[in-house]
């Protein structure tokens, strides 16, 4: 199996990378939806579009994309062991990317809960909280983008 992912490793990065541009894209999008859903009022047809907005946004671009760049990142994981060794997975490259994934898997369920409190009108997060942390899944990956990229020029 893993002769198999050495051989396609290329392919299985591009899929990961393409995986991972949907992931962001939905977890920029969501939380600015949340900014002008906050304004809406309960009951009314804006508030009743913006669940169903955000809920197809999870649940049919975000959710998905999120699964398949695991599958893929985990593949790239087994692929890179056999072609380095698994000593790189205490680099403090990858340290650095698996902290600041573990921080999007987080957000990623703090947006999926805040969803749910919307669907049942029961947010109550303030307007200005979403506008303030509305690109904090954008410095995540800016941070994971570097640390692949560079490796912290720790060839």
């Amino acid at each position: 199996m893993t002769d198999i992912l050495v051989a396609n490793f290329n392919l299985i990065r591009g899929l990961h990378i393409i995986a991972v541009i949907a992931w962001m894209a939905g977890m920029l999008y969501l939380p600015r939806l949340y900014v002008y859903h906050s304004k809406a009022t309960a009951g009314s047809e804006l508030d009743e579009t913006f669940k169903v907005m955000e809920l197809k946004l999870l649940r049919i671009i975000i959710n998905p994309a999120m699964i398949i760049a695991l599958v893929f990142g985990l593949l790239l994981i087994m692929a890179d062991g056999r072609i380095r060794g698994w000593d790189f997975l205490t680099t403090p490259w990858m340290l650095t990317k698996l902290a600041a994934l573990t921080f999007l898997f987080g957000w990623h369920g703090f947006l999926a809960g805040a969803r749910r409190k919307f669907a049942e009108n029961r947010n109550t997060r303030p307007e200005k909280f979403w506008r303030m942390t509305n690109e904090l899944p954008f410095i995540a990956a800016v941070v994971i983008v570097l640390s692949v990229t560079t490796k912290f020029l720790d060839h």
